[in-house]
This record gives structure tokens, sequence and C-alpha cells, in this order.
């Protein structure tokens, strides 16, 4: 068994990227060297990070020390990467890590996609060795959308690459490090209603206004609950949350981003976590949640068939706002039902075990001959 030096690069070393990054670094069986950027100016990281990045390597290269493998984040233009380092780095098998892409990722309402982006996103798979997605819905929605890119151009158009970078594409989970039994215990209820919980981004691809709908399904029919509103936002104070916080003040018990000592005490608390998202590409808060023993109430669409296991479908994976409407109403009334297989089903996740599928993943491209 082969232990090696991968260098894992990050221009965007912040949320789930950084967890991504630090959780492989933690639990590989290779050494993984870490070079990173803030998390800030996502544009800017795309036109001008391999720059930024490309000294780095140098000052990591100059030393006489070299990897045997570069990771790199789909944050970064690796094509201007390799091109500003070619005499350090053309012998290296090079694996892009595909988060999120920016073809298919939904504008902001009112915007208009820049397709330069998803280009950049294209360019890095051509010089990618292995193209890594977080899920098959990712990688399928990609790849549908990759030839309509293509032909926006007036000729010479390459669409018999898309072939070959999904032959050699792959997917891989991010690994989870949250684990129940880090948890701080449950306390007593006595009598509490349940809890359900928001931990996504506040913004539009999450669909809050359906979430605030539901609950206002709830409300009308006289069913308790309370409420945790978490979650990172990246506007200031966003007016459907803001009506939010005054329409549900009576069973409000967070609200606003919960630092991670708040949010693991949300989550020993938690009984049901809903999601009313058009956007997703995997769902790792879904799944601490599900981890923690909540009841997922979800979208039948996206990247949450794959977390589900099939035989869990039915029971917790919703077809449109009036089956979730009563999903809900039912667990409220008549009490959530046992789920433990569901929620160990989530072990298979942890980083521990998906740390040895992306070492199993390169050790193959670090021994194989190069041409």
């Amino acid at each position: 068994m082969i232990r090696v030096k991968i260098y894992l690069l990050e221009p965007y070393y912040s949320g789930s990227h950084k967890a991504w990054a630090d959780g492989y670094a933690a639990h590989s069986r290779h050494e993984v060297a870490l070079l990173t950027m803030a998390g800030y100016f996502w544009k800017w990281r795309m036109h001008g990070g391999a720059l930024t990045m490309a000294e780095q390597l140098r000052a990591r290269m100059g030393d006489g020390e070299s990897p045997a493998l570069l990771l790199i984040s789909d944050m970064l233009d690796s094509s201007t990467l390799l091109a500003l380092t070619r005499d350090l780095t053309a012998a290296l098998p090079v694996v892009s890590y595909f988060h999120e892409n920016q073809l298919t990722y939904p504008p902001v309402p009112g915007s208009k996609r820049d397709l330069h982006y998803g280009w950049i996103n294209y360019a890095t798979m051509m010089v990618s060795d292995r193209v890594l997605f977080n899920s098959e819905h990712h990688r399928d929605e990609w790849f549908d959308e990759l030839p309509r890119l293509l032909k926006h151009f007036p000729d010479y158009v390459p669409l018999d690459t898309v072939g070959q970078l999904r032959a050699r594409s792959r997917v891989l989970s991010p690994g989870v490090g949250l684990v129940t039994e880090s948890l701080p215990p449950r306390r007593e209820r006595r009598g509490a209603p349940p809890l359900i919980l928001w931990n996504h981004r506040w913004e539009f691809d999450k669909a809050p206004q359906q979430f605030f709908t539901l609950l206002d399904r709830m409300v009308a029919q006289g069913l308790p609950f309370r409420l945790a509103l978490a979650g990172e936002s990246f506007r200031n104070q966003p007016d459907e949350f803001l009506a939010a916080r005054e329409r549900f003040k009576a069973q409000l018990v967070h609200f606003g981003f919960a630092r991670r000592d708040q949010y693991r005490a949300l989550l020993a608390e938690t009984d049901i976590v809903v999601s009313t998202a058009i956007h997703e590409f995997f769902g790792i808060a879904m799944i601490e949640a599900i981890h923690a023993g909540a009841m997922p109430l979800l979208p039948h669409r996206l990247a949450y068939p794959e977390i589900i296991p099939s035989e869990w479908h039915e029971s917790v994976l919703y077809t449109d706002l009036d089956a979730a409407s009563a999903r809900l109403a039912h667990w409220l009334r008549h009490g959530i039902p046992p789920h433990a297989p569901l929620q160990q089903a989530m072990a298979r996740f942890a980083w521990p075990r998906m740390a040895a599928q992306y070492d199993e993943c390169f050790d193959a491209l670090c021994t194989a001959e190069r041409p």
C-alpha cells in the first residue's frame, strides 16, 4: 500500500470547500498538503486565483519538494495554473474535484448567466486526468448541459470531448465529519413540541418561501412545533427571513447563523429537517442532520434520491408541496416513525470510509505510466 504526497489546491477555502479539504487531509493515508486562498470573491478566484496558486506551487516545489499528484478544486482555472507551472507540473497527474459548476448553478433571478465561468470549468476538465463529481445528479446535469455550451460557438465545435470527459469522470462524495457520538446529549423534552430545522443557505435556490408556506399550513391546522432557522446568509437581512421571524415568533428557538457549538446543540435537539431546495449538488448539511437523528422531509429530485436509501424514498421524499404538507402534518399529529436504520445509513459518508475511496482512486493515478 503506497503513501505519497498530494497537493490539494483550494482557492476558495471556506464553508463546504474548507470542510472537504480539511476532512480529506485529516483522514487520508497519504500526506496531503493544503495550498489555499481565502474564501472570498469567487469570480476573481476563478479568473485570477491561478496566478497566486502558481506562486504557491513554485514556493513549495522550488526547494526540491515534489508531490505525486495535484488535487484541484473547481474554483481554480487549472488550465492557466498548469500553463504557468509547466516546467514543474508537466509530469504530475491532475485530478479536479467539482463541488459545483458554473454552467448549471442557477443564476440569481433577473440576471443572465455568464458562460465564461462554465468555460473555465470545461477547460479545467480538459487538462485533468480524472474529473470527480460529488453526486451522480451533478455529473448528469453537467454533461447534459455541456453540449449546449459548446454549440454556442460558430465552428470547430469540440462535441467529441463530451464523451471523452465523461469517460474520465467519477462520482466521489465528500466525507462528513460530524458523528452522532460527538453531539451533546438530548435534553428531557417534558412535552415540548417537535423541533423543525432549516439548515440551508438563506438564498433563493433553497426556496425558503416554499418552506415558510409549508409552516403556514401547519399553523393553520393548529399543529404545534418549534422552529430553528439556521444557515448562512450572504445578503444583509433577507426580507423573507425577517418576515418569517415575525410570523413564527411563537415557534422560534433560533434565528440566524449558528456557530459550530450552537449548531451541534441544535442538531442534538432536532426532530425534523426539511428541504424545499430547487438546487442542491450534494447536501452535506442534510446528511449531518439525519446522522444526528433528525427525520428528513426532502423533495424527490436533485441529489436527495442518491443520499436516501431506496427503501426510504416513499417515507421521506415528496413530489410536491401538498404531499410535503400531508407528510409533515401526519408526523406532527401522530409522532415521527422510528428511523434508526436511516440514521445509521448516513455512516457510509463518514470521512474515514470516503477517504479510503479517494486514496484508492489516487493510488491508481500515481502508479500509472504517464504518456
